[in-house]
């Protein structure tokens, strides 16, 4: 799992992650190291992809053969060292070893194939529900921007999911929200290859856009095209690609100070 040509620095990011304020957890960032880590990490997505949002899982974690070439990024709860957040990173290098991007086996990526050498392709996101807030959401994106500067990756790609627990609608009404949005990206060879039905699912109402999608929009994303379905997490995938070099001014000032 580790790779010895990219730059972590596991030992060090205890000491200098560890957040507080008067009515916050300690919350410190980590990467895993060993398998009972990962165990750990998989413990968690299950908490939240299958109990909570009925993705269909079978056993007892969330797991895949895409973990095994993947760098995960874990937050802590400092006062009692429990899992509230994860996120799974990667490398252009382990896609060449494993065949392909986790995206590709939602989305045909066509033209962005190209970029892949600087690219870094996050997934399996998932935060506690008693910790969802904008500290542990923005300690996630800071690791993430320090991994990024520290091995030279410009880009970031990934599927940001919305529920379709509710039928699929607030997804469609979100999508035609977010078609209006400057940030909207059409490219003509970048498609899902299961759409979901927006043109009928879409009953004109307005999109609730969870945290993460909001925020990667935000940090100045680009949301390409029509979503994904996704029937086995009951989800629908919007591509997602963040150029670091488009950061806003403030995010940069914050991320890679």
């Amino acid at each position: 799992m580790k790779i010895t040509n990219l730059q972590i620095n596991r030992n060090v990011q205890t000491a200098k992650r560890v957040k507080k304020s008067s009515d916050r957890p300690l919350i410190l960032a980590d990467w895993i190291q060993n398998k009972n880590d990962l165990k750990t990490v998989q413990k968690l997505r299950y908490k939240i992809f299958k109990k909570e949002m009925g993705a269909n899982i079978k056993g007892s974690l969330d797991k895949d053969t895409l973990d095994d070439y993947c760098e995960h990024l874990i937050i802590k709860d400092a006062t009692n060292n429990q899992p509230i957040g994860t996120y799974r990173i990667l490398t252009p290098y382990k896609a060449e070893e494993y065949g392909s991007l986790y995206t590709e086996s939602e989305f045909n990526i066509g033209s962005l194939a190209s970029i892949k050498n600087e690219m870094i392709e996050l997934g399996r996101a998932c935060i506690d529900k008693k910790y969802r807030t904008g500290g542990v959401i923005m300690m996630l994106w800071a690791e993430i921007a320090k991994f990024m500067v520290t091995n030279k990756f410009r880009y970031l790609i990934g599927c940001s999911s919305v529920s379709v627990k509710d039928g699929g609608y607030n997804a469609a009404n979100l999508y035609y929200q977010l078609k209006s949005h400057k940030q909207f990206l059409e490219l003509a060879d970048v498609y899902p290859l299961h759409p979901l039905p927006v043109e009928k699912l879409c009953n004109g109402e307005k999109g609730a856009i969870p945290p993460l999608l909001n925020g990667y929009i935000r940090l100045g994303a680009k949301i390409i095209g029509k979503p994904a379905w996704d029937p086995e997490f009951q989800t629908a995938d919007f591509l997602t690609l963040l150029d670091l070099e488009n950061l806003p001014i403030k995010y940069k000032a914050h991320f890679l100070k």
